[in-house]
């Protein structure tokens, strides 16, 4: 979490049983990348935990693995993986057909965004919260296409809480870019992470369809 270590080794551990909880509840093979993202984010706040250490202990290897390793999840992981899950939920064929343009979008944006951080350095900076420094991650076109990925693709889902997943993180986005501008990433981030709430719902959702509909056969 972007406030302290301690807060983000317990978001982390959190998330992360969250996380073994929702990927016990998918029944399908095409239901497991959508499963696993609370277990996702639950490690990338525990990599932010330990990139708090490295300021607190001095280590400057540490701090540069930690601050790669979360800016990969951030801007790579995230814009591939989000689309993907969405689409193998999807039965709706022309939903479906929409959502590949969001994978498509989404390879595109993340794969630029790798680039960016293999070919210039990336910094975090501990303040009230760690600040990611790297111009190219705020550039608006490439920001647009990132939101797009992430959120905008679940409004084309058939399924309501996929969609209640994605508006609610495009607006706490937006909530964290007006009050915590600098420290954009870490805080959505971690908004986006307590979200995966809605995803362990998602999956308890559909059991409890499953055995309603088990119980009338």
């Amino acid at each position: 979490m972007c406030f302290s270590a301690t807060a983000s080794f317990v978001a982390g551990v959190s998330l992360s049983a969250i996380g073994g909880a929702t990927l016990k509840r998918a029944r399908r093979r095409t239901e497991i990348p959508f499963a696993l993202i609370p277990l996702l984010f639950g490690i990338q706040q525990i990599i932010e935990g330990l990139l708090w250490l490295s300021f607190r202990y001095h280590a400057p290897v540490l701090n540069a693995t930690t601050t790669y390793a979360f800016s990969v999840f951030s801007h790579t992981l995230w814009p591939i993986f989000v689309p993907f899950s969405v689409g193998l939920l999807e039965p709706v064929t022309w939903r479906k057909n929409i959502i590949s343009a969001f994978q498509i979008l989404g390879l595109g944006i993340g794969l630029y965004l790798l680039y960016f951080i293999v070919k210039y350095p990336v910094t975090a900076v501990a303040e009230e919260h760690i600040v990611y420094v790297s111009p190219h991650f705020y550039q608006i076109p490439a920001m647009l296409l990132y939101l797009a990925a992430t959120c905008v693709v679940s409004f084309f889902s058939s399924h309501r809480l996929v969609k209640v997943f994605g508006a609610l993180a495009l607006v706490l986005f937006f909530v964290a870019y007006w009050f915590y501008t600098a420290a954009l990433f870490s805080v959505w981030c971690f908004f986006s992470a307590v979200l995966s709430a809605i995803i362990y719902l998602y999956f308890r959702a559909n059991a409890i369809r499953r055995a309603q509909v088990a119980g009338h056969r």
